[in-house]
């Protein structure tokens, strides 16, 4: 009877052991990719002026590529496999081609330079100069400067609209928005919006325009079928983030001095609730079915899942210290997060919201962009 009892054991010890292998195996299995085909993530490390590069596979940081002092908005070229980014105290945006691991092209644009943005076709490269107070355009093939226009004081991140028709530029010291034509860079029109605009996020059908204001702690909306300023919403701290639902109905805003997110609705055109979500939410990202909004908290050193319709906030999930930028891999399976104090790039598997691992990065990291290629 003993011998049974203990034979019982010994076979459930033995099956749990093997779930809990199957388990974690599965819990931790790298994403499969084909022979020859790699899966990077590119950080931005202020401190020292260069990008750590991590292969997403091997969960390893494999190289460090200098790019010039405080290297910030990074954005990835799919189509020519670049990744381009500001070196804001250098005055020039720097690419590194991902097959050779290093930096081709330095691409002076004048002082202070701000994130790069895109055309949808990829071969146009649209950069604001804080410093010299002008918006240039570039073309990504030649890397050449095809085009120059005089902006308002202070310009910050350019936006184009989804139809690729306008683009937008807030401008901090004259507190407006500047609405240019994207393909010659003449001037349409002078938005007068909150004061010290940074940010713009726009509608998916291009009518609106939604500017952030952190000094006055408002969101501007421009209507940009009339170049006219709809209304200024008054929020209770300053916004940092606004990640945009994908069909548009929704915008949602960090507030770290409120320790909550602003949810706007964007056809109302109001602020529709406001979330209690942690200590200081800074960034955020939402997965690909928009269903779950993940932002990083940078006070109490964690990611806070959201699951977005039922607003419901999930167990969050311990990074390093201060999580300032969340970002997903091209997969959609991985969420990535630079821990700017404890200089480590946190791993996290969004199918069982864990957290895979932490690599070791660069001083300062601040900003992250991944390729497949």
């Amino acid at each position: 009877m003993k011998y049974r009892s203990y034979l019982r054991v010994v076979v459930l010890a033995a099956v749990l052991t093997v779930i809990a292998g199957w388990q974690i195996n599965r819990e931790y299995r790298p994403p499969v990719l084909k022979a020859g085909v790699r899966l990077y993530a590119y950080i931005a490390n202020s401190g020292d002026g260069s990008v750590s590069v991590v292969d997403l596979v091997a969960l390893k940081a494999i190289a460090t590529v200098p790019v010039g002092p405080d290297p910030s908005g990074l954005r990835v070229l799919t189509p020519r496999k670049e990744i381009w980014g500001a070196s804001t105290d250098g005055g020039y945006e720097w690419v590194i081609g991902a097959e050779a691991g290093r930096v081709s092209s330095r691409i002076a644009v004048g002082s202070f330079p701000s994130a790069v943005e895109f055309s949808a076709d990829g071969q146009r490269a649209y950069i604001a100069s804080s410093g010299s107070n002008q918006i240039v355009r570039i073309d990504t093939a030649t890397k050449q400067i095809t085009g120059r226009a005089r902006t308002g004081r202070r310009p910050w991140l350019a936006r184009l609209t989804p139809s690729g028709r306008l683009l937008l530029l807030p401008n901090r010291a004259d507190s407006t928005l500047e609405i240019f034509d994207a393909q010659t860079l003449a001037p349409l029109s002078i938005v007068d919006v909150a004061e010290h605009p940074e940010q713009v996020v726009v509608l998916p059908d291009s009518s609106m325009a939604f500017v952030s204001a952190a000094d006055a702690k408002e969101i501007s909306v421009v209507d940009l079928k009339r170049n006219v300023l709809l209304t200024n919403l008054q929020l209770g701290g300053a916004p940092h983030a606004m990640i945009l639902k994908p069909d548009g109905g929704e915008l949602y805003v960090t507030v770290p001095d409120l320790h909550a997110i602003e949810i706007i609705n964007t056809w109302t055109t109001e602020i529709a609730e406001s979330m209690l979500v942690g200590l200081a939410p800074e960034s955020g990202i939402l997965n690909a079915n928009a269903d779950a909004l993940y932002l990083s908290d940078s006070a109490a050193g964690r990611v806070l899942p959201i699951a977005i319709g039922e607003r419901h906030l999930a167990p969050p999930i311990p990074v390093g210290r201060e999580p300032v930028t969340c970002r997903m891999d091209p997969s959609g399976e991985l969420l990535l997060v630079a821990n700017q104090e404890s200089n480590d790039l946190a791993v996290i598997r969004l199918r069982t919201s864990s957290l895979l691992t932490m690599v070791p990065v660069g001083s300062h990291p601040t900003d992250i962009v991944s390729l497949l290629f």
